[in-house]
């Protein structure tokens, strides 16, 4: 199995002065007692940060002004931690050892907030619901976004798989909820339930299913090891890979284009391929291309731009900016030095996260993160970390 799809299953733009800050250690002395206590709530709230991002590392989270890339707070936490947006202005939700736990980024702490279980894992924002599949358990918890506010836990639905796996679910505009079927040995489609949770339908063609991404007119997409599974206006459509072995296990979406991006690999036997095939799938005429970078990239390269361009930060250290609709390369916007990925899906390597017209590269060979102007591809400034980061995201909405 491609070690990066294994979670933890197996676990506005505002231009900044074009400078380098270089921030040292002291940048975690402003570190409360929740970083001390392994991120618990601190009975002093700090003062609040815009548009931040937050960064994970080992050992614990840095969190960031998302306009001069300041390091606001270090958190302290142990373990392997992924984050990724909650889907409001303040929060973003950490994967952790016990569960998904909810990081109130702009006021930097903890809510208390925590959906536990073993081994959670993906987390999707659509139609203004956040959906947590934790894949120790197979349960499926459906939240309003907007509720985060309050401090305390959301009301919301849930939904268990009929076994545990590493899944993913996504809700839709008319509460229909989309949910992965498997097992932990083998994972084999979707299935499509009601508001009630009632089963409505069904698709088991689509071996080593992995990923989502919904696409304009809400068509959502699925990877499979040969192509990707469409559920769109009630039902299921297979687009099928041009290799027998055609995995896209990674996909990105973007509310203005009917053109979803993945990744694209075709040796099931790698211990790590690092492909240089990406696909862009049009989930309208239900067609799959392949687009050569001529650079390899990893899980962490794939987003998407605000015209709903595709974007891709290959090894060569550039983000490939493609055409969604005829598969161009427009542009190469460089951004960090050439990199490899490392065999553990675990390990640091440069990230790439996308808000607004603001793409925002990790370095962590140089300890250093990057904003870059997609639209002029000019750096409008980096910053140099204590330490290495691993995944970097943010708050989302009102963007």
């Amino acid at each position: 199995m491609n070690k990066s799809i294994r979670s933890r299953a197996l676990t506005g733009t505002a231009l900044a002065v074009a400078v380098s800050t270089v921030l040292t250690a002291c940048g975690g002395e402003d570190s409360s007692s929740d970083a001390k206590a392994e991120g618990t709530p601190s009975a002093t709230p700090a003062a609040a940060v815009k548009d931040p991002l937050v960064a994970t590392f080992d050992g614990g989270l840095y969190i960031l002004d998302g306009e001069s890339l300041k390091l606001s707070r270090t958190i302290e936490l142990s373990g392997f931690n992924r984050v990724n947006p909650a889907g409001d202005e303040d929060h973003v939700v950490v994967s952790t050892d016990t569960g998904f736990r909810v990081l109130d980024a702009t006021g930097q702490t903890f809510t208390g907030i925590e959906y536990k279980g073993a081994k959670p894992g993906h987390v999707v924002r659509h139609a203004g619901r956040t959906v947590l599949f934790t894949d120790g358990t197979g349960e499926v918890n459906v939240f309003d976004p907007a509720d985060l506010s309050s401090g305390r836990k959301p009301e919301g639905r849930t939904y268990t798989s009929a076994e545990a796996h590493h899944g993913v679910a996504i809700e839709l505009a008319d509460g229909e909820l989309l949910s992965t079927l498997g097992t932990e040995e083998k994972r084999t489609g979707a299935l499509v339930l009601d508001r009630n949770n009632k089963e409505i339908t069904r698709n088991e063609k689509c071996p080593g299913v992995h990923g989502e991404a919904a696409a304009r007119n809400e068509a959502i997409a699925v990877g499979c090891e040969n192509g990707v599974l469409i559920y769109q206006d009630g039902k299921f459509t297979k687009v099928d890979a041009p290799d027998d072995y055609g995995r896209i296990g990674n996909q990105a979406g973007s509310d203005i284009s009917p053109v979803l991006l993945g990744d694209y690999k075709t040796d099931p036997e790698a211990e790590l391929e690092r492909p240089t095939r990406v696909s862009l799938i049009d989930t309208e005429n239900k067609k799959l291309r392949l687009v050569d970078l001529g650079t390899s990239y990893s899980f962490r390269s794939l987003a998407r731009g605000p015209e709903g361009e595709a974007l891709v930060l290959g090894t060569d250290g550039a983000i490939h900016v493609i055409d969604q609709n005829s598969g161009e390369i427009e542009k190469k916007i460089p951004a960090v030095g050439k990199w490899q990925e490392p065999l553990d899906w675990q390990q640091a390597r440069p990230t790439l996260f996308v808000r607004d017209d603001t793409a925002y590269v990790s370095e962590p060979g140089k300890k250093a993160l990057h904003a870059i102007d997609l639209a002029t591809g000019r750096k409008i400034t980096s910053v140099t970390l204590p330490e290495s980061t691993n995944e970097l995201s943010g708050v989302v909405a009102g963007h």
